[in-house]
């Protein structure tokens, strides 16, 4: 014999389901603690610094042709 099946709570049930999926689809797409923006932030700036510190002066290019 076959169960009966509330169609109410079956659509509910599915609804649930699927925005739990949706869910963990944007926590993985956008889910960045505070921490892990702020090291993004400061490892920019820390290469920013060290292309800006090698960079060569006008002089110097001179100098070198």
């Amino acid at each position: 014999m076959t169960q009966i099946v509330n169609l109410r709570q079956a659509r509910k049930r599915k609804l649930r389901v699927d925005k739990d999926q949706q869910a963990a689809e944007n926590r993985a797409k956008f889910g960045r603690t505070k921490g892990d923006k702020k090291r993004v932030v400061m490892e920019a700036e820390h290469e920013s610094r060290q292309l800006d510190q090698a960079r060569l002066s006008p002089d110097k290019l001179s100098r070198l042709k």
